[in-house]
């Protein structure tokens, strides 16, 4: 269950965002479909999605929602794959790694999880 304490409207990029897809910010403060675990990941989109250049619902602190690419454990910090579905964030070494929270659930690619909403980075030093 969505339980969000602040929403933020961002418009999408010329590009439509499917609802529970992890999104990224641009360079012209818009948002887009993430592509990597490095992109600068803001949450999920809201259960309506997006249509190209429209408006897009994402939740900045609570409990959100997001569609999943891999397994997650519950507890586990949760970042973006290639095709914007959430994974478990793993640092690598000299590389931010942008997570958009904190799974409240475990699940596996193609569930619709709980995450914490809690934005920030994972790092390793160099080996």
């Amino acid at each position: 269950m969505s339980n969000a304490l602040l929403v933020k409207s961002y418009t999408a990029t010329a590009v439509a965002i499917d609802p529970f897809l992890i999104v990224a910010a641009t360079a012209l403060d818009k948002v887009m479909a993430a592509v990597a675990a490095t992109d600068l990941l803001r949450g999920t989109a809201g259960s309506m999605g997006a249509p190209a250049d429209g408006l897009v619902d994402v939740d900045m602190v609570g409990v959100s929602k997001v569609k999943l690419g891999g397994t997650v454990a519950n507890g586990e910090p949760i970042t973006s794959d290639g095709a914007s579905k959430g994974i478990k964030a793993l640092p690598a070494n000299s590389t931010q790694v942008r997570i958009i929270g904190f799974a409240l659930q475990a699940g596996v690619a193609g569930d619709l999880i709980d995450y914490h909403v809690a934005p920030g980075c994972l790092s390793k030093a160099s080996a």
